[in-house]
């Protein structure tokens, strides 16, 4: 799901290379909106924002970023129109059919997070088949939270606490929240330094719930298509002029 390489390949040189995020999640909102506003279908955003997703994901490999994960569906977006939903899950399938070879050749670790159990059967066979044959690449982690929800995960979480508690397995007082985030969905993560948005929604949709607590956020009114090297550049400039506190002083 890489892209050819295009300008700025190499680090720009206003940034800090030991101060840039480790971990980059991406709310991508706006290709519905994108399409709309040119006469296009809603769907004709959803091809153009595969493009953006590429050449981020490239971006970050490129630039030495550790760790991508975006939201690409959320629990709640069953809601939307039968032939859009539709749409997405095939574009998933196909994508991850048609990119394999090229993660594999540039290292890219693929993951998926969500309740994969309700995707289509032929999705879940594809994103078996992605993980697996990923798993040993170092390069970058890149994550995709498919018919995912913060909400859900906390509570599929503290239900899987509860049933070792339960069981004898786990004594109450050693719940802490080291032993929380190794039952969610992230546990392979570290939490995001940077979350961004797109399209200007001032939200996080319920997207990553608790690994955000200390996140930077950046908002920007760029649809999701639109959202180039150039963009992401501004948005590290941006994260690079803060000074993380944890809530300390």
């Amino acid at each position: 799901m890489i892209t050819k390489p295009t300008p700025l390949k190499q680090l720009p040189p206003d940034l800090d290379r030991e101060r840039l995020p480790k971990h980059v999640a991406v709310i991508m909102d706006g290709n519905g909106r994108w399409a709309q506003r040119r006469g296009m279908p809603r769907i004709m955003g959803h091809r153009r924002g595969v493009d953006a997703l590429k050449d981020l994901l490239r971006c970050c490999k490129d630039w030495g970023i550790e760790a991508l994960t975006v939201y690409a569906f959320s629990s709640e977006n069953w809601g939307r129109p039968l032939e859009e939903v539709n749409f997405l899950m095939t574009l998933f399938e196909r994508m991850l059919r048609q990119e394999l070879k090229e993660m594999m050749e540039e290292n890219v670790q693929i993951h998926f997070v969500g309740n994969l159990e309700a995707l289509p059967q032929s999705l879940q066979e594809e994103i078996e088949r992605s993980t697996a044959a990923t798993k040993d690449n170092e390069q970058i982690k890149f994550t995709i939270a498919t018919n995912y929800g913060g909400r859900q995960e906390i509570v599929q979480a503290c239900r899987a606490i509860a049933e070792q508690v339960r069981d004898g397995r786990l004594d109450p007082e050693a719940i802490d929240e080291a032993v929380f985030e190794r039952h969610l969905y992230t546990s392979h993560l570290g939490d995001p330094d940077l979350l961004i948005r797109t399209s200007g929604e001032m939200r996080i949709s319920n997207f990553l719930l608790w690994q955000v607590a200390y996140s930077e956020f950046y908002i920007t009114d760029t649809l999701w298509p639109d959202f180039d090297r150039q963009a992401f550049h501004r948005a590290l400039q941006v994260y690079q002029q803060r000074h993380r506190r944890f809530g300390k002083l």
